[in-house]
């Protein structure tokens, strides 16, 4: 099944056109169809455990209209899990694509009010965030936490706060490498997605107290 998608990706990466496409949409249809059986496998199995709303497939068709890439199509396919908000915040995701697949955990794209929060939070409190990103757990299985960021200190933040390291990212997201060893057997990414979900939540449960209370930790839901 797995591989299936990977030979198709790298069909359409050499053949980004509407015709090779249209001969050839019985082929995505299929990898579609396989990949939602995944997906929905994945999701039934951490639905309850992890708190998951939903699991979404991103089309692959790309908006070309604002774009100098004029490709019509998606090189890759992208899975979001998402998880029952507001009390569950954040995100899992998925990216196939030849050469470059990885699973991805946590905000990508925080609003205004939940990105001053969590700055505010570590403003006032870094160390639980540091044990947590730092457990042998996470840090095996994730790496590090990533993220864009601010060059310099968000406005009203001291630049030279000993957690300014945190305070300056716009994003905070975890992202391991899928093994070759899953993208070449379903059954094994499965089990490498599950593990590496369920590795990564006590990052979202601390997250997620954090954007569901206040400084006092008083509820704010």
């Amino acid at each position: 099944m797995i591989r299936n998608t990977i030979s198709f990706l790298e069909q359409l990466k050499s053949n980004n056109n509407r015709h090779w496409f249209n001969e050839n949409k019985t082929k995505y249809l299929d990898v579609k169809n396989d990949l939602t059986a995944l997906n929905n496998s994945i999701f039934n199995a951490l639905r309850v455990s992890e708190h998951l709303d939903y699991v979404k497939m991103f089309r692959i068709y790309r908006d070309t209209r604002f774009s100098k890439n004029k490709e019509p199509y998606k090189n890759h396919i992208g899975i979001a899990f998402h998880r029952i908000k507001p009390h569950y915040r954040g995100g899992y995701y998925i990216h196939i694509e030849p050469g470059n697949s990885f699973l991805g955990a946590g905000f990508w794209d925080p609003n205004k009010e939940d990105l001053q929060r969590i700055r505010k939070e570590f403003e006032v409190d870094d160390s639980e965030i540091r044990k947590i990103v730092n457990l042998k757990s996470i840090k095996t299985c994730w790496g590090e936490l990533k993220g864009e960021e601010l060059k310099t200190a968000p406005r009203g933040y001291d630049k030279n706060h000993k957690a300014i390291d945190l305070i300056k990212k716009k994003q905070y997201v975890f992202i391991k490498p899928l093994s070759e060893v899953a993208l070449n057997d379903t059954k094994q990414l499965k089990d490498e997605v599950i593990n590496a979900f369920k590795i990564i939540r006590p990052y979202f449960d601390f997250m997620s107290d954090v954007l569901t209370t206040d400084l006092n930790g008083e509820s704010i839901i």
